[in-house]
């Protein structure tokens, strides 16, 4: 039989032939050649430049289904497909994975969801559900007939495998905790839509098998939150009231403390709804606040409670039975203080400001007009900011806007083709109006200004708030000559409330939790703000406190302490060698003791008065970080400081920032079934 000549490689489009070598004209590589075969070049193109790797057609992989011959291998659909060289099989016949595909990814393709339930152990496969083990011979005939008969809930489809499902699932409860939706969202006709066309045959759990996923979460946290709590000495409360749609009043409690590595943390305790009768009785809230205590353990160890209740019913002579000081959270204090200085006249202009923003917001051509007016006066391109009732703050944010496009409203206002005369005339606020506004924004923007100092969520806040106070009271509602009469008059009212409100006066303020913190902040330690006469009287506090402290102290440990007290030895006992006989210094380590010359370490009153002596460092420093420097030099004050230092300035310390109103605004829809477990599960993430 003749021979028929063998086709040209299509290699050699790639190759050129240099003597006895082959030289790559893609990269320039020389590779031997022998005796005319090509094996060497199609590897080398196959590994370092496979999406150009040629395949003539008596070259592509043909795919030949090999039936399997193992006793388990009876399934149709367990037909092995091998990829052979053949280079004489018309590839019409063949269907050839694409030659850019490595072999990773069509492994990965083919992949069995079997696999999401077995396990292989070397020869072995072992079922993640009920720990079965099955022989393996590169079938997985028995591990697909093992599901269908063992667990029929489980059997993977074509859509989405076991473990997909479940990461699907458990990414609907994240966003449901995260979100702090309500868990009836799953029911939702458009939801369900929405995961059949993006996760095909994904079966859409219910409402009640996320409720059981989101309790899982649930009970691990608490477990991790009641272990954390026993490690710790000391813990601040806070109480936040607030009221969900329709009228809905709950008490969400929650904790505040300092780790061992002085690291301040705080978690949501309990969420607890509120009768009508029980939000206006104190003894109501007593019994929430001492049964939280007691579910999570922390009987004895609460500092301070900081609550927002605006009526002030919580305090320790109203509530005999708490072992723990209240405090009053400084926002809601100020707010208080604001809206009393807020006269009739003033009053009148935030109105009409209002009503001015009101009018370019909702009016597409004034706003459109504003706009253009902006660009031609070279002024930033802000939208103007409505006010809220519920938040003076964003009366200065309102003001600033207002005065930044002061002269762009005019223009727009006297321009007859956007603003007729008479809109024009109830809109326009008069020149004596925009000066007031000019003169009582700055003294808004620094009452926001100490607000958001208090609020902050990640820095020691209720040491900061006598001294801003006093600062506020001493300094910045201070009238003075340039002010008109609104605004003086403002800044007296403000500054009698916060006298009031604060207890500035009060014999007793050495004794405020907020002044204590003050005093072992090492920035505020000296307390400049106060008289003579008022620092003396904070300097006895402290003293007093690390005394108790002792008490308590020797009492826990008395007997510990017997045994660890140092005995001055009898020297009449002691052999001495000749070498030491002429050593003073260990002669006198003898006779007195080694702790002797550092006893004033552990000296009470010794401490008081080396730290206050000690030089205070800059505003900007984080306490905690230079108590975890300076700790050891001051053990008792620094036990107390771990004790005030935790307690928050604010019963929500993220108040003004945008986390926490949104944070207010997504609890206000949960359903009193869940409330509790959705915000304890949100903040505590």
């Amino acid at each position: 039989m003749k021979r028929t000549g063998r086709r040209r490689s299509s290699v050699w489009d790639c190759f050129e032939q240099v003597g006895t070598f082959v030289r790559c004209m893609k990269c320039d590589a020389t590779l031997k050649y022998c005796g005319g075969a090509t094996s060497s070049m199609m590897s080398h193109m196959s590994r370092h430049h496979p999406s150009t790797t040629p395949l003539d057609e008596d070259e592509k992989p043909v795919i030949c289904t090999v039936q399997c011959l193992d006793e388990e291998s009876t399934s149709s659909s367990d037909i092995m497909q091998v990829a052979v060289m053949s280079p004489n099989i018309n590839a019409t016949t063949t269907t050839a994975a694409p030659p850019e595909r490595d072999y990773g990814e069509r492994k990965r393709l083919k992949r069995s969801s079997v696999w999401d339930i077995f396990v292989k152990v070397e020869d072995e496969v072992h079922c993640t559900i009920c720990d079965t083990k099955l022989k393996y011979r590169s079938s997985t005939t028995s591990m697909m007939y093992h599901i269908k008969n063992k667990h029929p809930d489980t059997v993977p489809n074509d859509g989405v495998s076991l473990a997909a499902h479940a990461e699907v699932t458990e990414l609907i409860s994240r966003m449901i905790e995260k979100d702090m939706l309500p868990i009836s969202v799953v029911n939702g006709d458009g939801f369900r839509e929405l995961l059949a066309y993006t996760v095909h045959s994904y079966k859409m759990p219910s409402a009640g098998d996320i409720t059981r996923i989101i309790e899982s979460h649930f009970n691990e946290k608490v477990e991790e939150l009641l272990e954390l709590l026993g490690r710790v000495e000391k813990v601040s409360l806070t109480a936040d009231f607030w009221t969900a749609l329709p009228y809905q009043k709950y008490i969400t409690i929650s904790c505040s403390f300092i780790t061992e590595d002085w690291q301040g943390r705080s978690a949501v305790l309990q969420t607890h709804k509120l009768s009508s009768q029980s939000h206006t009785t104190t003894d109501g809230i007593t019994d929430r606040l001492l049964s939280t205590v007691q579910t999570w353990g922390i009987a004895g160890k609460v500092t301070a409670c900081v609550h927002n209740n605006t009526h002030n019913m919580l305090t320790a002579q109203a509530c005999p039975r708490v072992t723990w000081d209240y405090a009053t959270c400084f926002a809601t204090t100020l707010q208080l203080a604001v809206s009393e200085g807020l006269s009739e006249d003033l009053l009148r202009i935030v109105v009409a400001a209002g009503k001015l923003v009101r009018h370019f917001n909702h009016n597409m051509l004034a706003s459109e007009a504003l706009e253009h007016k902006q660009v031609q006066m070279c002024l930033p391109q802000h939208k103007l900011i409505q006010s809220s009732k519920a938040r003076w703050d964003t009366i200065c944010d309102m003001f600033e806007r207002l005065l930044e496009q002061r002269w762009a409203i005019k223009a727009v206002l006297s321009d007859r083709s956007v603003t007729n005369r008479q809109e024009a005339q109830t809109l326009e606020i008069e020149d004596d109006c925009w000066q007031i506004i000019e003169n009582f924004t700055p003294v808004l923007a620094t009452l926001k200004w100490a607000t958001t100092v208090i609020s902050a969520k990640a820095e020691v806040s209720i040491s900061n708030i006598y001294p801003i106070t006093f600062s506020l009271i001493q300094t910045h509602l201070v009238p003075k000559e340039n002010n008109v009469e609104q605004v003086s008059e403002f800044k007296l009212k403000v500054q009698r409330s916060l006298r009031t409100l604060m207890e500035v006066d009060s014999s007793d303020l050495a004794s405020k939790p907020a002044l204590i913190a003050s005093m072992l902040d090492p920035r505020h330690k000296h307390l400049s703000f106060l008289t003579p006469t008022g620092r003396l009287a904070a300097k006895v506090k402290l003293h007093e406190l690390v005394s108790k402290l002792d008490v308590v102290t020797t009492n826990v440990g008395a007997k510990d302490e017997q045994q660890e007290t140092l005995v001055t030895p009898d020297i009449s006992q002691v052999t001495m060698p000749s070498q030491m006989r002429t050593d003073t210094k260990n002669t006198m380590v003898l006779l007195l003791g080694d702790n002797y010359s550092s006893s004033y370490a552990t000296d009470t009153e010794a401490q008081v008065d080396y730290y206050l002596r000690d030089i205070a460092p800059s505003l900007d420093i984080n306490p905690l970080d230079w108590w975890r420097v300076n700790g050891p030099r001051f053990p008792k004050l620094a036990t107390l400081a771990r004790h005030y230092l935790c307690v928050p300035g604010t019963s929500l310390p993220s108040l003004l920032s945008e986390g926490g109103q949104t944070f207010a605004a997504m609890r206000t829809r949960l359903s009193p079934e869940h409330v509790d477990m959705m915000i304890f599960v949100n903040r505590n993430a």
